[in-house]
């Protein structure tokens, strides 16, 4: 491929996005399955315009989203299954969150933000942060949870394969702080039997028993939920952590929480960090990408490992290391009291 050609890829890579959000709003992905449907069926399922549906199910065939015969029937490929609600490690959530017209109206404010310097599309856009327009918007607020719910299958076998080495034996009680619906705390409660285990969480987030994954996964009885802000206080524990936290707040937020922590760690307490962390500068990454993806939606940023251990030290934690799962995708910043 030409530069020519990259750079034409790059500009329209939002039609593929769209098309993409499109299948998933319409629930093209749940109504196709491995046996293959002609278009008339399936547009008559979801009660589509014929014409319209075919050009939008041979886009997702170009996708490789679907697949397309000579006589218009469809079946869905291994890629377009992930896109499926039922799918254990489905991207649905995430398709309909970071497409959606919440997120996707975000995207025009980036150049002024840049010239002003004041970050926060989303403030911008809505007048209230993210976190405050999810709690006001039952809709928006399902989905986001189905996002962040899509994104904890794969982000906790990063964040499993990366703590592989760490000696857990001397931690009893581990604390999830935002640990949404308690997955990763939940396979570290399967993984390592000895421990008990806090998700501390917004009410908002598991006052649904039926979603929490403490039964799911046979921990119930090592696993407690408790409500609360972690701005405010937290629960006692031995050791915290954190995944996909601190990228939601500025410097100054992020040494008020770990502050807080540090106050109600035990005296041998750790702290884990979770987050995709920035590479030097020779290195292209995803994190790169998703720091503008924070600038528009949030305070936050994506920051390197020597920032994270910089916020750390302000807020009284003694930085250890970092640890790196085999993807490269994720790290492990760890704090020690």
């Amino acid at each position: 491929m030409t530069d020519r050609e990259k750079t034409l890829d790059i500009i329209f890579g939002r039609w593929r996005s769209q098309i993409l959000y499109a299948g998933v709003k319409l629930g093209v992905f749940d109504c196709v399955n491995a046996v293959p449907k002609n278009v008339s069926e399936i547009a008559k399922q979801l009660n589509l315009d014929y014409s319209l549906a075919y050009r939008l199910f041979r886009a997702l065939g170009s996708l490789g989203l679907l697949r397309e015969d000579v006589n218009h029937n469809f079946s869905i490929t291994a890629q377009g299954e992930l896109l499926r609600e039922d799918h254990p490690q489905t991207l649905r959530g995430v398709a309909l969150l970071e497409e959606g017209e919440e997120h996707y109206a975000l995207w025009k404010h980036l150049p002024s933000m840049i010239m002003d310097g004041k970050q926060n599309a989303f403030l911008r856009e809505y007048g209230k942060n993210i976190f405050e327009y999810a709690d006001s918007n039952l809709p928006y607020r399902e989905v986001f949870n189905q996002a962040m719910s899509s994104y904890s299958s794969i982000q906790t076998a990063w964040v499993l394969d990366a703590l592989e080495g760490h000696d857990f034996s001397k931690i009893h009680h581990m604390c999830d702080v935002g640990g949404g619906q308690g997955h990763l705390l939940c396979s570290l409660l399967v993984k390592y039997p000895h421990l008990k285990g806090t998700v501390f969480e917004l009410d908002t987030v598991i006052k649904n028993r039926e979603l929490l994954w403490a039964r799911k996964m046979g921990v119930e009885d090592r696993c407690t939920y408790v409500a609360g802000d972690m701005f405010d206080e937290v629960p006692a524990a031995d050791a915290y952590i954190m995944k996909m936290i601190l990228h939601d707040w500025s410097d100054e937020e992020c040494v008020k929480i770990l502050s807080n922590i540090y106050r109600h760690v035990s005296n041998v307490g750790t702290v884990f960090i979770a987050e995709h962390m920035v590479p030097g500068p020779e290195k292209p990454h995803f994190s790169k990408l998703f720091d503008i993806h924070m600038m528009c939606a949030s305070s936050g940023r994506e920051r390197t490992a020597e920032e994270y251990a910089d916020l750390l030290n302000k807020a009284g934690w003694k930085y250890s290391k970092t640890l790196h799962p085999h993807s490269g995708l994720m790290g492990i910043v760890e704090g020690n009291k």
